[in-house]
């Protein structure tokens, strides 16, 4: 592992911090992808170990342009960077919101990754993983027992149903290059994502370690599936 490099989108904080904090305790080369020059290299700062700061917003295509020929080399995509509405639901909701959330959460993934399959397709090893949610799942939202039954925060949850979608179309179209693409749950985590999140008591560290198990999964591993942070699958 002490020869992998790893990019973490939106790392300067989170769950993104966790993710490159463990990667880089695990001997791993790091880029801590940050909108913002400063608290990138804070967090690399805090971090330690071969990390390294790297100026990335997912919503801007000279940014993603510009981060693709400072990396190079890459063996693992994890795509982190995401942004939440408050609690409406979608008869509340505007359009311009829908816009504003999946213009990150959606289209910002499809441009990174897009723009780092070559330096993946180089990889012996190649491994992406998206971080979703489990309020994202379909089976969970229908159920009439499920605490996911409400439409709350439905601009943010349909952004990941759409983000789970496109895991199984990358899965299915990258498998003969051997890149693995999975979906991670990461459960309810002490962010400041919205105001549940930051609410809560869930240690962002135990999502990252669900994350950091996707992203180093052997070859004969799972592709194209939705794992809570536990490593329990989650209804699509």
């Amino acid at each position: 592992m002490d020869n992998l490099v790893a990019l973490v989108t939106g790392a300067n904080k989170g769950i993104g911090k966790e993710i490159a904090r463990q990667f880089a305790d695990a001997g791993l080369t790091v880029y801590v992808g940050s909108r913002d020059a400063v608290r990138g290299e804070r967090a690399v700062e805090e971090i330690g170990g071969d990390t390294r700061p790297l100026v990335l917003d997912v919503t801007d295509d000279a940014s993603i342009s510009n981060a693709m020929r400072e990396v190079g080399t890459l063996d693992i995509l994890v795509n982190n960077a995401g942004i939440s509405g408050d609690d409406k639901t979608p008869d509340q909701d505007d359009a311009a919101t829908f816009r504003r959330i999946y213009e990150t959460n959606v289209f910002g993934v499809v441009a990174v990754t897009n723009a780092f399959l070559p330096a993946l397709r180089r990889s012996a090893r190649p491994r992406i993983v998206n971080i979703s949610s489990g309020t994202a799942s379909l089976g969970w939202a229908a159920d009439p027992q499920s605490r996911h039954r409400s439409g709350r925060y439905a601009a943010y949850r349909s952004s990941k149903t759409a983000l789970n979608a496109l895991t199984v179309f990358y899965a299915n179209t990258l498998a003969d290059d051997g890149i693995k693409v999975n979906a991670l749950a990461p459960g309810l985590r002490r962010t400041d994502l919205n105001a549940t999140a930051a609410a809560s008591g869930g240690d962002p560290a135990e999502a990252a370690a669900g994350a950091v198990r996707l992203a180093l999964l052997p070859d004969d591993g799972p592709t194209g599936e939705v794992f809570s942070w536990d490593g329990t699958p989650v209804p699509w």
